[in-house]
């Protein structure tokens, strides 16, 4: 295989962005070699600038639950540039869309979008200070809700500690509100809590994607939840990568906890740059013009994003075996991948929720972030390398989650199962 033009494109790219990428993670650093650059997406495959084509279990880190190039979200999207590409004016399917999905939940009556899962997450927390009159907020190490001052932050000694920055540029003086709990442990918030009667939110993605799919415990919500409530704190669920993937109703379609607050994005932009946070109406009705929060936005509420969107959310309403069929396909393709790699003697973690997968090259199960850093990582970079050059393309990180799309079917599967085979035999 061949990726000559690639290995130029990156070097061309280097020479005016910075890294010859423009977000970190695909520049290849943790898995070697070069990155990829892409020509063209078709259904459940990749294509890149060589020619080469891939089964795509990235789907550009989420929103594709139709796979590349769905007919319905396309003909949305050309009939919706036809009327122009953006008014910073309000428009009647920025409502449409708001109502398919407050329907669904029981906890939102109000949503409000923006433009990504940063900003989403980042208005969310102005929200829930602003409605609390507190500062402080609990994060949990592992969990990752976008590239906000407040939210870069790395943890400290001890069982839960005030943050201090994790990247040059952020001002120690707002990492000092966050706080920092370990995944899956209520002791860590429960010290949290008894190091400050400030703080003004929980937030967690409770499907973690971004350390590798971690699925938060049931117990572990249930009593994240009490804590919230008894202490005056606002829960938030990061589903900005979950929701509408885990199940039509996200993480809520796994737990009967019930948060104050979500953020939403990738799917419910259809492909498109999109994101929105959403909460009951007492909470919502404090953000400008309304209240005294504020938050604004040109593109928030893009047409283009939004007919998208409609597009995506309208097929997940009317296909009510789609779900289903997209565990069974992640369940076959972890389970084959675990099954291979132990014949080599290999011992790989594997987990599913909904379209969402993730494995470790671990020896015990992963429940928080230390776990998962205890994982081969270099053996991680060599499967990654070997499966790429088989034309399977996965995640570029061992801190990732993988994703089924509806274009995708046993026979595929089974197909990078049996390349799987070969790639562990290789390896061990």
């Amino acid at each position: 295989m061949s990726i000559e033009k690639s290995l130029t494109a990156f070097n061309e790219a280097k020479e005016v962005i910075p890294g010859g990428v423009d977000s970190p993670v695909r520049a290849f650093k943790s898995v070697g070699g070069t990155p990829i650059f892409i020509a063209k997406g078709e259904g459940a495959h990749l294509v890149d600038i060589d020619g080469n084509r891939y089964v795509d279990f990235v789907q550009s880190w989420g929103p594709l639950i139709f796979g590349h190039g769905d007919k319905t979200i396309e003909t949305a999207v050309i009939e919706a540039v036809k009327d122009g590409l953006s008014f910073g004016a309000p428009t009647e399917v920025e409502t449409e869309l708001a109502k398919e999905i407050a329907t669904l939940f029981d906890n939102i009556d109000k949503i409000r979008f923006v433009s990504s899962g940063t900003e989403a997450v980042m208005s969310a927390i102005r929200l829930a200070r602003g409605f609390t009159g507190r500062d402080d907020i609990v994060k949990f190490t592992g969990c990752y809700h976008g590239h906000s001052d407040s939210l870069l932050v790395e943890a400290g000694s001890g069982m839960a500690t005030f943050g201090t920055p994790s990247s040059p540029g952020v001002p120690a003086d707002l990492t000092k509100h966050t706080l920092l709990a370990t995944y899956n442990d209520i002791e860590s918030v429960k010290q949290c809590f008894e190091n400050s009667k400030d703080i003004a939110c929980v937030i967690i993605e409770p499907i973690a994607g971004n350390m590798g799919l971690v699925p938060a415990d049931e117990a572990f919500l249930e009593e994240l939840e009490t804590l919230c409530h008894d202490n005056g704190a606002l829960l938030i669920f990061d589903e900005v990568m979950s929701g509408f993937r885990a199940s039509l109703k996200g993480a809520q379609g796994h737990t009967t906890v019930v948060p104050d607050i979500i953020t939403f994005g990738k799917v419910i932009g259809g492909g498109m740059p999109v994101g929105a946070f959403a909460a009951r109406a007492e909470i919502m009705n404090v953000l400008s013009p309304d209240g005294p929060v504020y938050q604004a936005g040109t593109l928030s509420g893009n047409p283009i994003a939004m007919h998208a969107g409609l597009a995506s959310l309208g097929q997940l309403k009317a296909d009510k075996e789609l779900y289903d069929g997209l565990e069974r396909l992640a369940k076959r393709l972890v389970l084959g991948l675990q099954e291979a790699a132990n014949a080599e003697g290999i011992r790989l973690q594997v987990d599913v929720r909904g379209s969402m997968f993730g494995f470790f090259f671990n020896d015990n199960p992963v429940k928080n972030f230390d776990d998962a850093l205890a994982s081969d990582t270099a053996l991680f970079a060599s499967f990654h390398q070997k499966m790429l050059a088989e034309g399977v393309y996965f995640a570029c990180s061992q801190f990732e989650t993988g994703f089924i799309c509806a274009a995708m079917d046993e026979a595929m599967i089974d197909d990078v199962i049996a390349t799987s085979k070969k790639v562990f035999a290789e390896i061990a």
